[in-house]
C-alpha cells in the first residue's frame, strides 16, 4: 500500500472516530477539505460508500463499519513499529495524560521533582478527562480515576483518594457551614453541567436533585474547584487537595463522601521504552505517597 493510501486511511478513520469532518481536522491538525479528498479518493478507490452524511455529521455505512476494524489493526501495528524503532535511552520525550485535577494539583510536584533527577526527559502533560489511546501514543502514560478496560495494557493501582466537601471561610462567613451533608442541599453547591457525577453520589445518599439545583455549573473541573476557592459556594474534592489549602475548610465531617481510585497505565511496549518506564516507576512511587 503506497503512503498517499494509507493517509487516505488514517483521514477516514480520524472522521470515524469523531464524527465530522470539522471535529476530525481538529483532532488530527488538518484541514477539512484535505480530509474530505481523501475519503472522497478512498470511496472511489474502493467502489462503495464509507460515510452517511447528514447535517448532524457523518456516520460510517456497513462498509465504513468493516474498514474501521481493519483500519484501527493497521494503526496498532503502526503504533508498535514506531515503538520498536524508537531510540530507547534516557532521553526524549514521554507524554503524560491525566484529568484536569489530577494534572493540575496532583502531578506538579511529581513531574517538578522529576525534571530535577532527570533533566534530558521531557514530559507533556495532556489534561483531559476523555479517555486517550495508549496503544496509537495518544500518551505514552495515563492516570486515570477508574480502572482501566482498555486490552494489552500494564496498569497498578496507586491508591484510593477520599472526597469530601469544602468551603472558603469567606462563604462560611457570609453563609454559615452545613450542619450535616444533608444540610448542604440549603447551601449554594457547584456542580457539573451534562456530567452526572455529582447528581449520582447526592442520589446514592438519598438525595435527588438534578442539574438546576446547582448555583454554579462548568463540566471543567479546574473551574469548578477555583469557584470554590473565591467562596462562591460549596463544591467536592479529593482530601489530598482540598485540606492542603488553607483558606478552605471541609464542611462534610471526617467519613469520606465517595472513593475515587488512582490507576497508572502504560502500554507493555512503551513499557520496554527506558524514559517510559522510568518515568512510570517514579510516578509509581511518588503519587502512591
Amino acid at each position: 500500500m503506497s503512503q498517499t493510501d494509507w493517509s487516505h486511511i488514517q483521514s477516514f478513520a480520524a472522521v470515524a472516530e469523531h464524527g465530522s469532518l470539522s471535529a476530525a481536522a481538529r483532532a488530527v491538525g488538518t484541514s477539512q477539505p484535505t480530509l474530505s479528498r481523501h475519503i472522497a479518493a478512498l470511496e472511489s478507490d474502493l467502489g462503495t460508500r464509507l460515510f452517511d452524511r447528514s447535517l448532524g455529521g457523518m456516520s460510517p455505512t456497513l462498509a465504513g463499519t468493516e474498514l474501521m476494524a481493519h483500519a484501527t489493526q493497521m494503526a496498532d501495528a503502526a503504533a508498535r513499529f514506531h515503538t520498536n524503532s524508537t531510540h530507547s535511552d534516557l532521553s526524549g520525550t514521554v507524554r503524560i495524560t491525566a484529568s484536569q485535577v489530577v494534572a493540575a494539583y496532583v502531578l506538579p510536584d511529581a513531574i517538578s521533582a522529576l525534571r530535577v533527577a532527570h533533566p534530558d526527559i521531557s514530559i507533556e502533560v495532556v489534561a483531559s478527562d476523555t479517555t486517550d489511546n495508549l496503544l496509537r501514543r495518544e500518551a505514552d502514560i495515563a492516570l486515570r480515576m477508574y480502572r482501566p478496560t482498555q486490552n494489552d495494557v500494564i496498569t497498578q493501582h496507586l491508591r484510593d483518594m477520599p472526597i469530601a466537601a469544602y468551603a472558603a471561610h469567606s462563604y462560611i462567613t457570609r453563609r454559615g457551614a452545613p450542619k450535616d451533608i444533608a444540610d448542604v442541599l440549603n447551601h449554594e453547591v457547584i456542580g457539573y453541567d451534562r456530567s452526572t457525577l455529582i447528581i449520582d453520589g447526592f442520589r446514592a445518599a438519598g438525595h435527588e436533585v438534578n442539574r438546576d439545583f446547582f448555583a454554579f455549573r462548568s463540566d471543567d473541573q479546574v473551574v469548578c474547584w477555583a469557584l470554590v476557592q473565591a467562596g462562591a459556594g460549596i463544591g467536592f474534592m479529593q482530601r489530598s487537595i482540598g485540606d492542603a489549602d488553607p483558606n478552605l475548610a471541609c464542611v462534610s465531617g471526617d467519613e469520606a463522601l465517595a472513593i475515587m481510585p488512582m490507576w497508572l497505565t502504560a502500554h507493555p511496549d512503551l513499557r520496554s521504552t527506558p524514559r517510559v518506564r522510568r518515568v512510570y516507576d517514579w510516578l509509581a512511587e511518588h503519587l502512591k505517597r
